[in-house]
Order: structure tokens, then C-alpha cells, then sequence
């Protein structure tokens, strides 16, 4: 059965996958704790990398070249930038872009992309869409925005204006993009955190436990679909 990677930006949002796992073997790399094992039947190295595209994208790799996984899921807690996107509501990523990066650097140079857009993989995100049918919890498809700082009120409308993606963090993208140049199966599960109308730190850590727990659970939910168990 194919291993699948899952990256977290932080330990709170790690921390229910673990809960899932039968962890056999951690390894550290660049500072980083890896945990090898099963989640139920499912072969699965999870990580925390950090926030930032830096570290995300540093996990990624690590989880695609050295730990050998088959596909990578980045999943975790956003904050919502569409008005239709409610607290505790799940953005699955159709395509994610960076939003603090011009456009021209990714498709002018290396890797020479046709859009500013990283696609998510098409048999993960069918995966995603069957899921939702019987989710019984929002499941919201479309475009996450990534960036290197955590997004208040004002750069909330500039980034909606953009592109119109739902929501914004600070990792999918690069995961998204360490994927594309691989050729590795990719997709992000992100659960909102905070809104436009309920926005801010505050919100981000008052709301950051359940969030993750729902991330976690719709993210195993999709992966056994995806495998076929």
C-alpha cells in the first residue's frame, strides 16, 4: 500500500494524527521529528515542519526524498478569506498560489509553471469530493493563498480582491510546490480558524485545537478513500 506523508505546520495541529497512528520508529532530520508508522491501515510518516514556506517546504522534500512517501498531504488550520467560509468550515485546495510572490517567477524561471496556480492531484481531490458527500461537516473546494506572515482585516480584502481564494495560510503553496516539482501526488485539508468577521490571533488560538481535530479527521477520512480501504 502506497505511504503516505502528512506535513503540519504545528505540534497542536500534528497532534491528532498521532492520536490516530501506531507510531513503529521516529527519526530526526534538519531538526525535525519524523513519526513512522500506521494509521489503521494506512502506511503514514507524519511531520511538523514549522510555519513558514521555508520550513514547509523543507519537510515536504524530506518526507518525498529521504522517507519515501507516495503522496503528501499538507493539513493543518487556515484563516477563511471568502465571505461564504464559516468558522470550522474545511477548505479542501483545488490550487493554491503565493500571494507575496510575482508572478513572473514562476513561470518566466524555474519550474517554469503555466499559472501562478500549484494543482492539487486529481485522484486525491476525487478522493476529497466523495468524502464530502458523507461528511456530514462543511467541505468547502477551491483556492488557498499562501504568504509569509499571518493575514489581519486589511490584507484579508487586498488578497480576496487578487484571486478570490478562500482561505490563507503559510504553508500550503510551498508544499504544493516542493510536490509539483517532484511529481508527487499533493493536496491541502486546511479548517478555518477565523473569518473576516471573527479575525486575528485571538481567534487563531481560541479556535486552534478543534480546528485541527477536524482537519485530522477529514484528512483520514479522505486517504481511505483514496487508498481504497
Amino acid at each position: 500500500m502506497r505511504r503516505i506523508g502528512i506535513v503540519c505546520a504545528s505540534d497542536t495541529e500534528l497532534a491528532p494524527f498521532l492520536e490516530r497512528m501506531d507510531v513503529a520508529r521516529t527519526t530526526e532530520r534538519a531538526m525535525l521529528r519524523f513519526y513512522e508508522g500506521t494509521a489503521g491501515p494506512l502506511p503514514v510518516t507524519a511531520v511538523y515542519g514549522g510555519v513558514c514556506k521555508v520550513n514547509a517546504a523543507v519537510a515536504a522534500e524530506l518526507l518525498i526524498g529521504t522517507f519515501g512517501v507516495d503522496a503528501v498531504v499538507d493539513a493543518g488550520t487556515a484563516g477563511g478569506l471568502d465571505p461564504g467560509v464559516g468558522r470550522f468550515d474545511t477548505v479542501v485546495a483545488e490550487r493554491s498560489f503565493y500571494h507575496d510572490v510575482s508572478e513572473d517567477i514562476l513561470t518566466e524561471f524555474h519550474p517554469w509553471m503555466p499559472s501562478v496556480y500549484f494543482p492539487s492531484d486529481g485522484g486525491l481531490l476525487a478522493a476529497a469530493r466523495a468524502y464530502a458527500a458523507e461528511a456530514g461537516r462543511p467541505l468547502r473546494f477551491g483556492t488557498i493563498a499562501t504568504g509569509e506572515a499571518f493575514i489581519e482585516d486589511g490584507d484579508r480584502e487586498r488578497i480576496y480582491r487578487a484571486r478570490a481564494p478562500l482561505a490563507v495560510d503559510m504553508e500550503t503553496a510551498a508544499v504544493a510546490h516542493v510536490c509539483y516539482v517532484e511529481r508527487v501526488p499533493f493536496l491541502s485539508v486546511r479548517t478555518v480558524t477565523d473569518t473576516a468577521g471573527g479575525s486575528g490571533a485571538e481567534a487563531f488560538e481560541r479556535n486552534c485545537v478543534r480546528a485541527s481535530k477536524i482537519a485530522a479527521e477529514v484528512t483520514m477520512g479522505i486517504l481511505r478513500g483514496w487508498a481504497g480501504v
